[in-house]
This record gives C-alpha cells, structure tokens and sequence, in this order.
C-alpha cells in the first residue's frame, strides 16, 4: 500500500498521558515527513490549540495540514490558509445556545483569541482521578483568554464551528440524546471523551475533511493511515486504508480497526507506523 499520509488525533493519541508528545514518537514522524509523507493532525481541538503540537513535529516545514473542530476547518501549516470551513449557522448555534440552558451542562464557544463561557468560576468536573477545572484545561489547550457571557446564545451573531459541552459523564450519557434531539437534522454530535460532547454542522466529522481536500492533492484514502482512540476518531479509522486503534481506545473504536497498537504511553504510533511504513 502506497501510504501518503498520517492521519493522527491528540488527546489519547499522539500525546502521552502527560499531555506530551514521546521523543521515539515525534522522531518516527518526523521520519516519515522527511521520506515525504504528509502528516495530519485530526482533533476535536480548535485550530490554535493544535500550532505548537504543528511546530513541535516540524510541520510547517513537511506542509502538514490541520483538521481542527472535528473536521469542520481544514489549515495548511506552511501558509496557514483556511482550506476548508463548514460551520454551523447563526440560527443554528444560537437554538443550540438557548437549548442548552435546560441542562446541567458546560457550553463553551471560541472565537479567535477567546473562549467565551457563562461562568469562569463554575469550571469543576467531578471524575474518577479527581475534580478537574475543565474550563481552565479547555482554554489552556486551546490557547485562548477567557471572557464570561451571560447569555451566549445572544452572544453568539457569528457562524460557530463548534460548540463543546462538557458535563458530569453519567449526566452527559443519559441526556446526550435529549441535548441532540432537536437539531439531527441540522448538526453532528459526537462525544470526544466522557465528559465532552460536541456539535458541529450536519455532515461534518473528520473523515469528511479529509475526502473534500485531499484527493485533489492526490492523497486518497487508500493512501492513508489513521490513528484515534475516541468515539469522535471512528470516521477516520473506517475511511483511511489503514485505521488503527491505540491501545487505550474505546472498546467502539477497536472493533472497527484494521488493528491495534500500544497505548499512547507506550509509543503506539511509532509501532504502528514501524509495522507499516
């Protein structure tokens, strides 16, 4: 198989536990750059909290791409040009907006330099390894400074590409549904861990992304091998010609692989792609 491109998620993928990329694994990829394979990063991440993982993997200077927003933007790293974007509509992400004002839930926006969140104070999620400030580690990963909006909804007079809520895990599985009911016909949702479920406009998942901009690049599926571990990787594990599961992925997401590797801790990537390349 001729592979082209590799297609990797973030969080559970690419980075550690620890949030950090392994040096066995940035070399590996760097490797397949300099043999002149294209690697994409493909995350529910916004586009800025996705340039210095770009940087870190040399891909400004192998013209990698991003998929940020799972799947709704596409950007070249050399020019850092918008290649693809489908965001939701005005109409579309204020419904959401006011929608969700039912539920015990979390919603943050961003637009350019912020996120914009109800209350940067009501920011604890209580899980299994500890409460967690999930409105600091969002606007950590994402780079973005924090503003507080009363009312999002009224806020929100521009297109979103995504709208992240996070909750308790248990509240977000039994009320994921309800949350999703009155827009199936109108946006994706798909959780991305435990504690986060995400819109995005109809049609939109990271596979999508990949078959609108990359074939005219003559990168094709079957050119590729793709790396997730969450339910919001399945697309690209089903569409690449090689998907693979990390270790630590969702029992959902093993099943429809063409294979497992190691976890994310134990340099998945860098066996998978040794097995591979």
């Amino acid at each position: 198989m001729d592979i082209k491109a590799i297609v990797l998620d973030i969080d559970g993928t690419l980075l550690t536990s620890e949030k950090i990329i392994s040096e066995k694994t940035k070399q590996a990829l760097i490797a397949a750059q300099e043999k002149g394979i294209k690697v994409i990063l493909a995350s529910g991440r916004p586009t800025t909290g996705m340039f210095e993982l770009a940087e870190e993997l040399e891909m400004t200077k192998y013209e990698g791409y991003l998929v940020s927003y799972n799947g709704s933007r596409v950007t070249d790293c050399l020019t850092k040009g918008v290649v693809f974007n489908q965001a939701m509509s005005v109409e579309t992400g204020q419904a959401i907006l006011n929608h969700l004002k039912k539920f015990d839930v979390t919603p943050m926006i961003d637009r350019e330099d912020y996120l914009y969140v109800n209350d940067v104070y009501n920011n604890t999620l209580h899980l299994p390894d500890g409460d967690f400030n999930i409105i600091e580690y969002e606007a950590r990963g994402g780079n973005f400074k924090l503003c507080e909006i009363d009312d999002l909804a009224a806020f929100a007079t521009f297109p979103i590409n995504k709208i992240l809520i996070a909750g308790q895990p248990d509240y977000l599985q039994e009320y994921a549904e309800a949350i999703h009911a009155p827009f199936v016909e109108t946006v994706t949702a798909a959780f991305s861990a435990p504690f986060y479920f995400e819109l995005t406009d109809k049609g939109i998942d990271k596979a999508k992304a990949l078959n609108t901009v990359f074939p005219d690049l003559g990168i094709h599926s079957y050119n590729m091998i793709a790396f997730g571990d969450g339910h919001n990787d399945r697309s690209i594990i089903e569409y690449a010609g090689i998907g693979i599961a990390m270790g630590n992925a969702v029992e959902e997401l093993k099943a429809v692989a063409d294979d497992v590797t190691l976890t994310c801790d134990e340099d998945g990537i860098a066996v998978g792609l040794e097995k591979y390349l």
